[in-house]
């Protein structure tokens, strides 16, 4: 087994097996088949084609298939109030297939969210869908983490990197690198080194402060940098 993004979020989650060593979450052994449906409901998995994961025509139709998958019991409030977070309760009895690719990509969400897992896996969850889909997906995701839900998020789009609090870098099957995004200006060199394009906004303050320009930042807020920017050019 070759270890890419997408195979760490499919053994993270349970759905494949490592060849060697263990994988352990909240103290249960994913290779264990007796704790699957356990390690299910702790886990939720966001593809990046919304379309491999929606099963019915009609949107409570798919999401209550889940549930009842997982054995989750008086679902249908739950399936509500999921699709209320993500601005999709207007859609609880439409097509599936007559939604658009980033409306597809929320109710797969949605799927996940009404399970009420710890943890959420999304594998490069905004290839397929388009700029306004990807900004609503960028949302969505910082309010599901602020609600308390823990995101993995896998990614091919360096910009999206800065969404996160740690950051996991994985070259040739294995993790080469972990650091904050706090830090990210000490890892420049780092990223440089192994081919790794650097976020414009992380590159234009690296280079402020190369001539003296210190543009203090926690969450790379790219409104908050270019205000401040704005404020020391005047």
């Amino acid at each position: 087994m070759v270890l890419g993004k997408s195979t760490m979020g499919k053994i993270i989650s349970g759905l494949e097996k490592p060849n060697k060593g263990q994988v352990i979450v909240d103290d249960i052994n994913t290779q264990n088949k007796k704790s699957f449906l356990e390690i299910r409901k702790k886990i939720g998995v966001v593809f990046q084609n919304p379309e491999n994961q929606i099963l019915f025509n009609n949107v409570f139709d798919d999401i209550a298939f889940t549930m009842k998958n997982l054995e989750i019991e008086n679902y249908k409030g739950k399936i509500e109030n999921s699709l209320k977070k993500l601005n999709m309760q207007e859609f609880l009895n439409s097509e599936s297939y007559d939604l658009s690719m980033g409306q597809k990509q929320r109710v797969t969400i949605a799927g996940v969210v009404a399970t009420n897992p710890k943890y959420i896996v999304l594998d490069e969850p905004t290839t397929m869908i388009d700029a306004e889909g990807k900004e609503d997906v960028y949302n969505m995701t910082q309010e599901l983490n602020k609600q308390g839900y823990t995101i993995i998020y896998i990614t091919n789009f360096i910009d999206e990197i800065l969404m996160s609090d740690k950051i996991v870098v994985i070259e040739d099957g294995r993790i080469i690198n972990i650091f904050a995004k706090k830090d990210i200006l000490n890892q420049i060199d780092f990223l440089k080194e192994h081919g790794i394009k650097i976020p414009y906004i992380v590159e234009l303050v690296y280079e402020l402060k190369n001539k003296g320009v210190d543009i203090e930042t926690q969450n790379w807020d790219k409104k908050e940098i270019l205000d401040k920017i704005i404020e020391v050019a005047k």
